[in-house]
Parts: structure tokens; sequence; C-alpha cells
């Protein structure tokens, strides 16, 4: 019998390939979501020093002018915390469709998979089938040769 061949292995192939681009890409998505949530930690943490640093001070020996400057400065930190919290809500958006487009992927790669696997063992219950027939034609073959000699 001839060798197995699945007539669809070039798609699944590409699909595989698809499959682990979307994964790479989606892993990298999530990289970033990450690192974007460590730079706002860290601009939180240091909001925090700078505001429990500052608070140790006595107001009555500080200028206005340094209040001032320390003011605009907590200031500068809660508009970078809060533009930071919307490029992460929008990485967020984006590792979340790049999740679904790897689930897709995935969906079609196992049903190719699948498909594979059915056809496989089709193959392989044809060809024992054959083999049994070639046994069963070589045994009847021997036993009329057999009986012809007698």
């Amino acid at each position: 019998m001839k060798k197995f061949s699945f007539s669809l292995e070039r798609v699944l192939n590409y699909k595989e390939q698809v499959e682990q681009s979307l994964r790479n890409e989606h892993g990298q998505a999530v990289k970033k979501v990450r690192d974007k949530e460590e730079q706002i930690s860290g601009l939180e943490d240091e909001f925090v020093r700078f505001r429990d640093r500052t608070g140790l001070d006595e107001p009555r020996q500080i200028s206005a002018a340094r209040l001032r400057g320390r003011s605009d400065y907590m200031n500068v930190l809660i508009g970078r915390i809060s533009n930071e919290k919307k490029a992460l809500g929008e990485l967020r958006k984006q590792e979340e469709q790049k999740r679904e487009a790897v689930i897709h992927a995935k969906q079609e790669t196992s049903s190719i998979q699948m498909l594979k696997d059915r056809k496989r063992q089709e193959y392989d219950a044809a060809e024992a089938k054959a083999r049994e027939l070639e046994i069963e034609e070589f045994v009847s073959n021997r036993m009329i040769s057999a009986k012809g000699k007698k």
C-alpha cells in the first residue's frame, strides 16, 4: 500500500506557522502590559516617596516658591500616572485582541489536525485490512496448492 499522505498538509503547516507567529506576538503584547504596569508602579512609588519626604519638612521653613515647585512636581507625577494608565488600557486591549487571534488560529489548526488524525486512522485501518486480506489469500493459496499436490 502507498505511504500515507494528507492532502491538507501544506495548509496545516501554514496554519501552525501562523499560530506560532500569533503566539509570539501575544507574548510580546503581554510583556508590554507587564512593563507598563511596572512603569506605573514605579511612578506611583516615586509619588508616595516624594509626598512622604516633603511632608516631613516644617511648613514654616519652606518658601512659597518651593511649595509651589513641590506641588507642580506632584501634579506632573499625577498626570504621568494618568497618561500611563490610559496607555496601559490600550495595551491591554491589544493584548486581548492578540489572545483572541491566537485562540482562533488554534481552533483552525486543531480542526485540520483532527481531520488529519481521522484520515490517518482510516488509512491505518485500510492498511490493516489489506494486510489481513493478503494473509488470507496467501493461506488460501497454500491450502489449495497443498490439496492439489495430494
